[in-house]
């Protein structure tokens, strides 16, 4: 079988995604990867990084079939917009991130990319640039005309999907209606069953009050949307286990034969993924109609062209990024 190619997108020029995918080219992947960035960007991080790395240069008329040898990289190349100084943000570059992203999806959508990997981006910078930006995940949304999205991030041995992502905690509350509990975990899991191979997924479900409400007394969220909500979506086949309370959800009574756990919002899941995986996970955003993959961590400004940075989260990013690849 013919190995599929795959985008990788090195983020913020300043930050530390050059020096990543450098540093993964100095070992062969099983497939075709396209780093989508700037020749010269890559040839002056190598050198600062006294790093030896052939690039390969690559474009949509003559894409590679076989993966690049170790010490090579695939390169698109996609031009800066200005001179780039590791750890100096530089908000002219703003539209090149966006260019890389934008190859990278388009690519997907039209078939030339079984999936896309990225590296982090400075989404403070982007903005200055003049440019509304709120991350990756509402980027590719907007671009693949997708309706609903969700964050999911992974480790080994835990998956971990968010009803709300980036919100204030007054508002969560509030934003945990029966209409997006109901569209988040149908994503959920047609997405565990069509991108990771799941053909029953057993989901468990937060509460979002302490104690999962204690029958109402610490909260009726649990009573008024989430256990009505959850017992409509059963009757369609999705085995959803809760709500369940978050402090002894997270023990391996429960986790050991689950596919996923569905928190109600950002730092009811994410600590506990973190803490168990942290530099060895992976963000991937469901409801796309392509596979996006990404690392769990940031543009890490300081570390660039240093040299002291760790490939573990990127390649988890890939590895997840072929897995779902195959079970699509």
């Amino acid at each position: 079988m013919t190995p599929r190619r795959f985008a990788l997108t090195p983020g913020e020029p300043a930050g530390i995604g050059p020096d990543l995918c450098l540093l993964l080219a100095q070992h062969t992947q099983p497939h075709p990867l396209i780093a989508i960035a700037s020749r010269d960007l890559l040839v002056e991080r190598a050198a600062q990084l006294a790093l030896s790395v052939r690039l390969l240069a690559v474009t949509p008329d003559a894409w590679p079939d076989a993966p690049a040898p170790a010490g090579c990289l695939y390169v698109w190349d996609t031009p800066l917009r200005a001179a780039v100084e590791p750890g100096q943000l530089d908000p002219a570059n703003a539209a090149y991130v966006l260019e890389t992203l934008t190859r990278a999806a388009q690519g997907c959508v039209n078939g030339d990319f079984a999936g896309m990997i990225t590296a982090p981006v400075h989404k403070g910078v982007i903005n200055e640039a003049g440019i509304a930006f709120s991350g990756h995940t509402e980027f590719l949304a907007e671009l693949t005309h997708s309706a609903q999205v969700v964050m999911l991030l992974a480790t080994r041995g835990l998956r971990v999907a968010l009803v709300t992502t980036h919100l204030p905690l007054k508002e969560v509350a509030a934003a945990i209606t029966a209409e997006r509990l109901e569209r988040v975990a149908r994503i959920l899991h047609a997405d565990l069953v069509s991108k990771f191979g799941i053909a029953a997924p057993r989901i468990l479900v937060c509460g979002l009050n302490p104690h999962a409400g204690e029958g109402g007394h610490l909260g009726r969220e649990e009573i008024d949307v989430i256990e009505p909500t959850l017992e409509r979506l059963r009757s369609d086949g999705l085995n959803l286990i809760g709500p369940l309370p978050a402090d002894t959800l997270f023990t391996p009574k429960y986790l050991e034969h689950c596919d996923a756990v569905l928190a109600m919002y950002h730092d009811q899941g994410l600590p506990v993924l973190k803490y168990k995986g942290f530099g060895a996970a992976v963000n991937v955003t469901l409801g796309l109609p392509i596979i996006r993959t990404s690392v769990d961590h940031g543009t890490a400004l300081d570390l660039a062209g240093s040299g002291k940075i760790d490939t573990g989260s990127l390649q988890v990013a890939l590895e997840t990024a072929y897995q779902m690849a195959e079970s699509r």
